[in-house]
């Protein structure tokens, strides 16, 4: 068993030498476009709450 999990170590070992790593800069540039992306669907979906909660009120009052 313990021989199973020093050879699956190893073998991770060599696929990440084999990974493409982003650049300091890919990276900050992905980072501000998934925050931009999150806080604009965050602002659709509170608009589209606020405007269905306030309809519903109205039906229900």
């Amino acid at each position: 068993m313990f021989a199973k999990a020093g050879n699956f170590l190893r073998e991770v070992s060599v696929e990440l030498k084999k990974v493409a790593w982003p650049t300091k800069d890919e990276l900050f540039g992905s980072t501000v476009v998934v925050v931009i992306s999150v806080a604009i669907i965050a602002t659709y979906i509170g608009i589209c709450d606020f405007i269905f909660s306030k309809a519903i009120h109205l039906i229900i009052k």
